[in-house]
């Protein structure tokens, strides 16, 4: 991607954040929407938008089933969002917006958690161990 192309999707993913957050009012949209990144074809005439979607409610948060309903909502929403971004873009032509579930995010953050979730059960171990060792060394 050239350096015009990086910059446009980086221009679109700050006033798409804005417009999302300020105007886009479904109640369906329930979680806060993050835009990862945004990459636009060469002729302009798309732009992928890669969104993840923080729910609420962390059940089953990170699953792109849980995404469908605010994927549905924001490709909905596309028209709408293309038109207010074209006040604020300076090219002839604005484009077309596609919104996609970012499992890369979303893997990522799975992962991490799976992390956390080790180091505490290893330092709830240790420390297990470490309290054991001292009573048996009190008794002797």
């Amino acid at each position: 991607m050239n350096q015009r192309l990086q910059r446009l999707g980086d221009q679109i993913q700050r006033e798409l954040a804005v417009l999302i957050r300020d105007d886009v009012n479904d109640p369906r949209l329930t979680g806060f929407v993050t835009i990862s990144s945004v990459k636009v074809s060469s002729d302009l005439g798309y732009a992928d938008v890669y969104v993840t979607i923080m729910e609420p409610e962390l059940n089953d948060a990170m699953s792109k089933h849980s995404h469908e309903e605010g994927l549905k909502v924001l490709n909905k929403a596309a028209g709408f969002l293309r038109t207010e971004l074209s006040h604020s873009l300076k090219t002839r032509t604005t484009p077309r917006l596609r919104f996609h579930y970012d499992e890369v995010t979303a893997r990522g953050n799975y992962m991490m958690d799976l992390i956390n979730k080790a180091v505490t059960k290893t330092e709830q171990t240790s420390a297990d161990d470490d309290a054991d060792r001292l009573d048996s060394e009190d008794r002797s």
